[in-house]
C-alpha cells in the first residue's frame, strides 16, 4: 500500500539516505526500484537516478542484477574510523574557536536532555547524530561538515550500534559532557582531545561487539 507523498522538497536521493541513516534499510536489504517508488510516492526514474547515485557513493552494491544496501568489512570500518577521528576532532577544536555562547548552550542542553535516554540504544543513537552534527555545525567551517557528513553517511552501513554495548550508554554522555565543557572553556587542544578519545573508544567497542559475533557464530 502506498504511504502518504512525502515533502516535496525532499528528493528520491535524500529520501533513501535518511531510510538508510535511521535504520529503516539496513545493511543487505535488496532495494527494488518499484517498492521504493511505491514507498516515497515519487515516480520510477527519480528514484532508479537516486539508487546510481548512491551505488556511486559506495553506500549501494551488486547483488547478481540487484542492489543492496552496503555492508562494511573489518578493514573498512577501521578505515573509516581513522578519518572520522581526525575530522570529529579538529571540529571540536574549530567549535571551541568559533561557537557562539548560543551553540554551546545547545550543546550543554542536547547532552543534558540525553541523560534520560541512557539505557534505550536507539533513541540515544539517534541524539547522538545530532550532538556530533552540531558539533560539525558549530565549527564553522563548511567543507569540513560536507566530509564529515559522507563519514557519516557510511557510519549508517554498520548493522549495530556502539552504545548497543552494556554500560556504553552512561559512558558516551560522560565523554559528551567532557567535550562540551572543553568546547564551552574554549581549550581547542583539550576539546580535539576529548572528541578523538570518545571515536577511539566507541571503536574499540565495536572490535569487542565483532569479536563477540565471532565467536557467537562459530
Amino acid at each position: 500500500m502506498s504511504q502518504s507523498r512525502s515533502p516535496a522538497h525532499k528528493d528520491a536521493y535524500s529520501l533513501i539516505l535518511d531510510a538508510i541513516d535511521v535504520g529503516v534499510f539496513k545493511p543487505g536489504d535488496r532495494l527494488v526500484e518499484s517498492d521504493l517508488a511505491d514507498r516515497f510516492g515519487v515516480s520510477r526514474t527519480p528514484i532508479r537516478e537516486a539508487l546510481q547515485r548512491l551505488e556511486t557513493q559506495s553506500l549501494l552494491e551488486r547483488d547478481g542484477r540487484s542492489l543492496i544496501v552496503a555492508s562494511l568489512n573489518h578493514n573498512q570500518m577501521a578505515e573509516l574510523y581513522a578519518v572520522r577521528r581526525e575530522l570529529e576532532g579538529l571540529a571540536a577544536s574549530l567549535a571551541a574557536r568559533h561557537a557562539t555562547i548560543e551553540e554551546v548552550q545547545v550543546l550543554h542542553d542536547m547532552v543534558a536532555a540525553d541523560d534520560a535516554l541512557i539505557d534505550d540504544p536507539i533513541e540515544l543513537a539517534k541524539a547522538n547524530r545530532r550532538f556530533h552534527k552540531q558539533i560539525h555545525l558549530a565549527s564553522h567551517n563548511r567543507y569540513l561538515v560536507q566530509q564529515l557528513d559522507l563519514v557519516h553517511r557510511s557510519m549508517a552501513l554498520m548493522a549495530t550500534t556502539s552504545l548497543a554495548a552494556e554500560g556504553r550508554g552512561k559512558i558516551a554522555q560522560d565523554e559528551h559532557k567532557a567535550i562540551v565543557a572543553a568546547i564551552g572553556d574554549r581549550d581547542e587542544v583539550a576539546a580535539g582531545k576529548a572528541l578523538k578519545h570518545h571515536i577511539s573508544v566507541a571503536f574499540t567497542t565495536r572490535l569487542k561487539q565483532e569479536a563477540d559475533g565471532r565467536a557467537t557464530n562459530s
